[in-house]
């Protein structure tokens, strides 16, 4: 007869990583901003922003990054410029 298992299963490797960006300067507010990296199941990487104002609501994008590898879809998030974040942020209020 064998022992039951105590061992806990690793955290899955699929779970988002939240990153916290720098942030974005809109009317005279500082905006919170953090982007939710995940794999996906077909091993391409996705990402969603997730704007925090200061009153503390909170709007997510949609899965607009992507990439095949981890640093392809940073390279993307890094080249979007001020004014993009800008009109993402105010595309969601």
């Amino acid at each position: 007869m064998t022992a039951p298992s105590y061992r806990y299963p690793a955290p899955a490797s699929r779970d988002p990583v939240l990153h916290e960006l720098p942030p974005l300067h809109l009317a005279n507010q500082s905006i919170t901003l953090h982007l939710s990296i995940r794999r996906d199941d077909d091993g391409g990487w996705r990402a969603k922003l997730r704007f925090i104002d200061p009153e503390l609501r909170a709007l997510d994008t949609a899965e607009i990054f992507c990439g095949a590898s981890e640093s392809e879809l940073w390279q993307s998030v890094h080249r979007l410029q001020e004014h993009h974040l800008r009109a993402l942020y105010l595309s969601l209020l």
